[in-house]
């Protein structure tokens, strides 16, 4: 009977740190800088499906220059949604040179879909108006590393 408990609150534990591991934002990501026209963005990076199935979620907030970079190991038909997410967004379909397909305004804690238009291997999440206020369009290239030439 006694290591039945200390197995029960053994168990116990794990489930409870896996509870709080799940409500928790990620924030010790990779990060890489990228540009967009004259500016600079420090994006996290989400390369991993773990990292991209949590993304923003949980985050209360997000300094302006930041954003997460989806990565995809190919290209194809991506659809985001906003659950467990406080933060309204705008996401960046970008294609493999870094040209942006189109972007999504997504309102906080939906489960509406946000497509993109045609296969894409990374998603660029900033927050919504970033884009707008720079003057960022689809059409427009993202620069850094991950466009670059392979």
């Amino acid at each position: 009977m006694k290591y039945f408990a200390i197995g029960l609150l053994g168990l116990a534990a794990f489930l409870g740190g896996s509870a709080y591991a799940q409500n928790t934002p990620q924030m010790n990501l990779q990060r890489i800088k990228i540009s967009a026209g004259m500016h600079l963005i420090d994006t996290q990076v989400a390369g991993t499906p773990e990292q991209r199935s949590i993304g923003l979620m949980y985050r209360k907030e997000m300094p302006q220059h930041e954003g997460m970079l989806f990565i995809f190991e190919q290209a194809s038909m991506q659809c985001f949604w906003m659950k467990n997410t406080a933060l309204p967004l705008t996401a960046a379909f970008v294609a493999d040179d870094g040209t942006i397909v189109n972007l999504a305004d997504m309102k906080p804690q939906t489960t509406d879909s946000h497509c993109s238009k045609q296969p894409v291997r990374y998603v660029l999440e900033m927050n919504q108006g970033w884009f707008g206020k720079k003057g960022i369009k689809e059409g427009a290239k993202l620069g850094g590393k991950p466009f670059e030439a392979r």
